[in-house]
């Protein structure tokens, strides 16, 4: 039995799809990504559906070569296995709530900085020490090129570690780990974050690792 839906409908369900994955089916593209792009008949409007929009862009990038993606590997594991595989974060993504409350903390140890800097009056600029982890598309894609173009961010009162690490997530896939030592009044680590992301070719994802007051 076939079942046909509109194309806003699709639009709709490929967003909620990409808003947690990366792809249609595992850690990067196959024929699956392809068939599905295909399916689309247009360029999804990005501030309507955003991620969506992310994923296309992504897929349209490589051209003629997604007529040559392979198939989507079947799972090997046993069924009691793939149900314990549903709660595992590929991307090692910290759960919700830690990450809110991580948050919250930062925010609250922030404000306490600045209430006493404020109290205490003008003094030498404050500084802070930032981790980054930057997470690729693809375990194939050039974190070389990827730190080069990190690290290309100037800003004043930004100043980025000579070198970064390279951490291995799963599936072949690493990530990218980058200090920067920031002047808190000049750099917001936000906008940092959004600096970062722009480039979507190369990035997934920004997380905060780690951040220390100097």
């Amino acid at each position: 039995m076939s079942v046909s839906v509109s194309a806003a409908t699709l639009n709709i369900v490929l967003n909620g799809l990409f808003e947690d994955n990366s792809f249609v089916s595992g850690v990067e593209a196959t024929a699956a990504d392809a068939e599905v792009f295909k399916a689309l008949t247009a360029a999804p409007d990005a501030a309507v559906f955003p991620h969506l929009a992310r994923w296309y862009k992504h897929i349209a990038s490589k051209g003629d070569a997604i007529n040559s993606l392979k198939a989507a590997e079947a799972p090997v594991a046993a069924a009691a296995e793939e149900d314990d595989d549903d709660d595992i974060d590929l991307f090692g993504s910290d759960d919700e709530e830690v990450d809110e409350e991580a948050e919250k903390l930062k925010a609250q140890r922030l404000a306490e900085y600045q209430a006493k800097k404020a109290a205490k009056g003008p003094g030498p600029a404050a500084k802070s020490m930032v981790t980054f982890e930057v997470k690729p598309w693809e375990a194939d894609t050039d974190l070389d090129e990827l730190e080069k173009m990190v690290q290309g961010i100037d800003m004043d009162g930004l100043v980025w570690a000579q070198a970064g690490k390279r951490v291995p997530v799963a599936f072949g896939v690493k990530k990218l780990q980058i200090n920067a030592t920031i002047e808190d009044a000049k750099v917001s680590t936000d906008d940092l974050i959004d600096k970062i992301t722009e480039f979507e070719d190369h990035v997934q994802s920004v997380d905060i690792a780690a951040f220390m007051k100097l």
